[in-house]
């Protein structure tokens, strides 16, 4: 265990805001992608809408997977970041990369087989099925490149460069925006290609950012890739080690991403109008969401650190506590936010049906309320994996969402056949469930005693 000095010091929050503020221009770029899309797409009607949200839900598995394994690799590669072992980095960077692609390539057999039957099991119509496997069958190449591209922005990260992540949207994203509309709408001489040509833009944008982000690794980390030898001893040994490392932490992402694809799934089974309406707003929840998400995660790190440096358990309260402060700031700003897309919903998406419009502002009392528990419940998740209450938190996220989530969202919509306001009500209910588990755990306090691994 790395041995720091004993030390009172409390971060303030521009430290914390200056680690987290490159966290979250990359994570609403990434999600922004999807908003634009579905943006772009609702011009053709709900059926087109439809047709992105049911490809979306069953290519979002594979790539939830590759987020769970990058955030693992992100970690490890922090690890030997600060050690200064050039062939720890080098082991951890390339083992990563193999662990990605590998889970990629095992995913993309999996879907070409699965795929099909999924899809004509949820479509609406036939038109929705052939679209959706036009989609899937492009937005392959996106999977793909986001297998690399996300280690390679786990490596930039773990190194403390956070700002070149970042910078390959900011490069990708007015490509994927330009190339979307072109070949939607079939500009400039080109076929209009519709649902597909949105999955086209993303596919090249996706392509640029990884070229970008392979190109700076190879420009200015060369001498690590040639580094002779393996963290422990050979290629294989450090793989299994990589792994065994990455298992625990990635399953409790996969586990929210599972379930919220399989969420989206059933979703697909709602009228048409109603399953565009989910397809519109969740992307605007996660978009506005990572805001509190980024400062969670930003906190959660400043409170590792500081059990690290055995900071006393006084000056740990006194910056949570003022990390809670602006953490409740942010939910409030998000839930300003969420109104503001509701309300002008209308003139957002002028283009679909009123029914539509009319679901969409259905949502905002929920919305209002969503980011408070939501934010809270982060800064106590992120802070007891600080202090090392892994598996209890994973037991907080997995079990809420397969006990409760997942089973309701089923329930409501394939048995009961609720509005869908009561389906979309659930994500509030689950914040809600994990929130006393949540909270009493860091009152208890023993988190104050732990401290990062090696």
């Amino acid at each position: 265990m790395t041995s720091f000095p004993l030390t009172r010091d409390v971060p303030s929050t521009r430290a914390v805001f200056n680690l987290a503020w490159p966290l979250t221009f990359k994570a609403l770029m990434l999600h922004g992608i999807v908003v634009i899309d579905a943006w772009l797409v609702s011009s053709l009607g709900e059926s087109a809408v439809a047709v992105l949200g049911l490809s979306a839900s069953i290519a979002g598995l594979l790539l939830g997977l590759i987020v769970a394994f990058s955030n693992a690799t992100q970690i490890r590669i922090a690890q030997a970041f600060g050690s200064g072992d050039k062939v720890f980095l080098k082991s951890a960077l390339l083992a990563g990369l193999t662990i990605n692609v590998a889970v990629i390539l095992v995913g993309l057999a999996v879907l070409a087989f699965a795929a099909g039957p999924a899809i004509d099991a949820l479509a609406h119509d036939a038109w929705i099925a052939e679209q959706a496997r036009g989609y899937l069958s492009v937005f392959a190449i996106v999977i793909l490149a986001e297998a690399v591209g996300q280690c390679l922005t786990g490596f930039f990260n773990g190194c403390g460069d956070t700002r070149l992540p970042a910078l390959s949207y900011v490069i990708a994203v007015p490509i994927n925006i330009t190339t979307s509309v072109i070949l939607i709408h079939g500009h400039f001489g080109l076929p209009a290609f519709g649902v597909q040509g949105a999955a086209m833009g993303s596919a090249l944008a996706s392509l640029v950012q990884v070229g970008f982000l392979a190109l700076v690794l190879l420009r200015t980390r060369r001498d690590l890739l040639q580094t002779p030898g393996w963290r422990n001893g050979t290629f294989a040994a450090s793989l299994k080690r990589h792994l065994v490392f990455a298992l625990p932490i990635a399953a409790t992402f996969a586990s929210a991403t599972v379930a919220m694809n399989v969420c989206g799934l059933i979703y697909a089974t709602l009228p048409v109008t109603q399953f565009a309406a989910m397809t519109i707003i969740m992307p605007w929840v996660q978009v506005a969401g990572t805001v509190g998400m980024c400062w969670a995660q930003a906190t959660g790190i400043m409170v590792g650190q500081m059990l690290g440096k055995r900071v006393d358990p006084e000056d740990l309260e006194t910056f949570l506590a003022d990390a809670w402060r602006v953490a409740l700031l942010a939910a409030a700003l998000v839930a300003c936010f969420y109104a503001a897309v509701c309300l002008a919903s209308p003139w957002i998406y002028a283009d679909l049906a009123p029914a539509t419009q009319a679901t969409l502002l259905s949502f905002l009392p929920i919305l209002l309320v969503l980011p408070f528990p939501k934010g809270s419940n982060a800064i106590c998740g992120n802070t007891l994996r600080a202090g090392g209450d892994t598996v209890y938190v994973m037991h907080v996220f997995v079990w809420s969402q397969w006990l409760f989530r997942v089973p309701a969202t089923a329930i409501m919509v394939l048995w009961l056949d609720l509005p869908v306001i009561w389906v979309f009500s659930l994500l509030l209910l689950e914040e809600l469930v994990k929130f006393p588990p949540f909270h009493l755990r860091v009152a208890k306090g023993t988190w104050k005693t732990g401290a990062p691994d090696d």
